[in-house]
């Protein structure tokens, strides 16, 4: 009954999976300027600008060429 309803309620299954997306997206930003601020010598904002643009090839592109470890 619970389920029906919640495919019936137009739409909000959809806004949930964005919400999701967006606070993922926003806890690997916020991972990245705290990341960067101990172990990179390039400006920990850049690295969090290009994370919040494109998610998954700016964390790979952090990880591989930000870091000094």
């Amino acid at each position: 009954m619970l389920s029906s309803i919640f495919l019936q309620s137009g739409g909000g299954g959809a806004f949930v999976l964005f919400f999701l997306i967006f606070l993922v997206t926003i806890g690997m930003v916020v991972w990245t300027y705290s990341d960067a601020r101990k172990n990179s010598s390039h400006p920990a904002f850049l690295w969090a600008v290009v994370v919040f643009l494109a998610p998954l090839l700016g964390i790979v592109l952090y990880v591989l060429l930000g870091r000094n470890a």
